[in-house]
């Protein structure tokens, strides 16, 4: 049994609760922590991180509005605080130098963690397998047309759980402190291809429609969606689709000995599970 625990912060999203799932089954105690949940953890509200710290010797940092001045400096202000708690390792998902975020204000909060005396790894991800099935590209997939800004511009696409075991790898073993690993999947990707992967596990037929930023937002609005949601979602499409993340890495390969997974698996593993079935 392990003397370790591991506070994760964003134990409820996609990455969170597989790195939570992947602690437990190797002995580790882990301790998810949400503005919800039994831990109680809000970067907004700072009288939450002293308990959710108490006896913690590692930290998964998942930190919203990344890119930030605000984030930046909570994520200073709260290794900080770690450190002084008795934190020894800390993980945090950051974004690749050209995935469109103020670049600046991440770096800072990658420097942050060093800055506090923290043993630190940083992952740089890509977007996930896992908007298609868990997240905001779900409706588009099971109503058949999946309409974004994102024009014919490629990815490499990385599944979540690459990602949470690298994660786990950095939390618990030696030999990755220090380190900016960019995950990516093992192929670039256009969403035209992560479409018609989807159409061919399925057996249905879905068509990928790009669309201008403007008539997405317009469309998203009559939809419903928030303003702020709005903003977020079309600036995030815009590194995809200038071409400035058409690159790929085997970063996954080096710290798990495997291959990052490829998106046709996972394609036809959730097909299986009848989440797209209409």
């Amino acid at each position: 049994m392990s003397d370790k625990t591991i506070l994760v912060t964003g134990g409820t999203g996609k990455t969170g609760r597989r790195v939570l799932r992947l602690l437990e089954e190797r002995g580790v105690t882990a301790r998810a922590a949400s503005r919800t949940g039994a831990v109680r953890f809000d970067w907004a509200d700072r009288t939450t991180w002293e308990p959710a710290l108490q006896g913690a010797t590692g930290v998964y940092l998942v930190a919203p509005d990344l890119g930030s001045l605000e984030a930046a400096r909570d994520i200073a202000a709260f290794t900080r605080q770690a450190a002084e708690a008795g934190v020894r390792r800390a993980v945090l998902l950051s974004v690749p130098g050209n995935g469109g975020l103020d670049q600046e204000h991440v770096l800072a909060a990658e420097r942050a963690l060093g800055d506090a005396g923290l043993e630190w790894t940083v992952l740089r991800l890509r977007w996930f397998f896992q908007n298609f099935s868990e997240d905001f590209l779900l409706d588009p997939v099971l109503s058949d047309e999946v309409r974004l800004p994102a024009g014919d511009g490629q990815d490499a696409f990385i599944d979540a759980q690459d990602i949470a075991e690298v994660a786990v790898a950095a939390l618990t073993e030696d030999g990755h402190t220090g380190q900016h690993y960019e995950l990516t999947g093992p192929r670039l990707m256009s969403f035209a291809d992560t479409v018609e992967e989807i159409a061919k596990a399925t057996g249905r037929t879905i068509r990928y429609v790009p669309v201008d930023p403007q008539t997405y937002a317009d469309e998203q609005r009559a939809q419903g969606v928030p303003e702020e949601w709005i903003h977020m979602l079309t600036s995030a499409y815009e590194p995809l689709r200038s071409g400035n993340l058409a690159s790929f890495t085997n970063d996954v390969e080096r710290v798990l000995g495997r291959p990052a997974r490829d998106f046709s698996h996972y394609a036809r593993d959730i097909a299986s599970q009848g989440t797209w079935t209409v």
